[in-house]
């Protein structure tokens, strides 16, 4: 069988002090995958759309602001994610500066400035406490990592610096 992921990118907005993060919390949809959970900002990618318009495009349309600055801090291949069981190759941005006032809430439900030191503390995916540290560290060298769901228990993950 071919691995055919749904290919999605994944922001993180720092605040201008860099001690803040933009997070959605997924309230807006009672059907929604992530529902009650945190999340950094994105989607899946459209056709014809490289990763840095794709993130830039999700930014603003769930943010409402412009992105200037933004690095790619890595990648992770998630399989047999969510109630869906999907497979997923996601791009994972660090956005550094932008132009523009945040919305208060997104199309999924409000975005909250967390600080960095308290992400641990939020309901979210237990995978991603694997890779948030990664995102926010002083290595210059993106990750690429391996993720192994079965529903929303994380069995597997593995990452690699180069």
């Amino acid at each position: 069988m071919k691995y055919r992921p749904i290919l999605g990118v994944l922001g993180y907005v720092l605040s201008p002090d860099r001690k803040k993060v933009l997070m959605v919390h997924r309230t807006a949809r009672e059907d929604d995958d992530h529902l009650g959970k945190f999340n950094g900002l994105g989607g899946k990618l459209e056709k014809n759309e490289d990763i840095v318009e794709g993130i830039k495009r999700e930014i603003h349309e769930e943010a409402g602001i412009l992105c200037t600055e933004l690095k790619l801090r890595g990648t992770i291949n998630w399989n047999g994610f969510g109630p869906k069981l999907e497979d997923w190759f996601g791009f994972i941005f660090l956005i550094t500066d932008f132009e523009g006032e945040v919305n208060d809430e997104s199309p999924e439900g409000p975005l909250e400035w967390v600080p960095i030191s308290q992400l641990d503390k939020l309901p979210m995916w237990e995978g991603d406490r694997h890779f948030l540290p990664l995102i926010f560290d002083d290595d210059p060298h993106p990750f690429h990592g391996y993720m192994l769901y079965e529903n929303e228990d994380c069995l597997k993950w593995e990452f690699n610096r180069i």
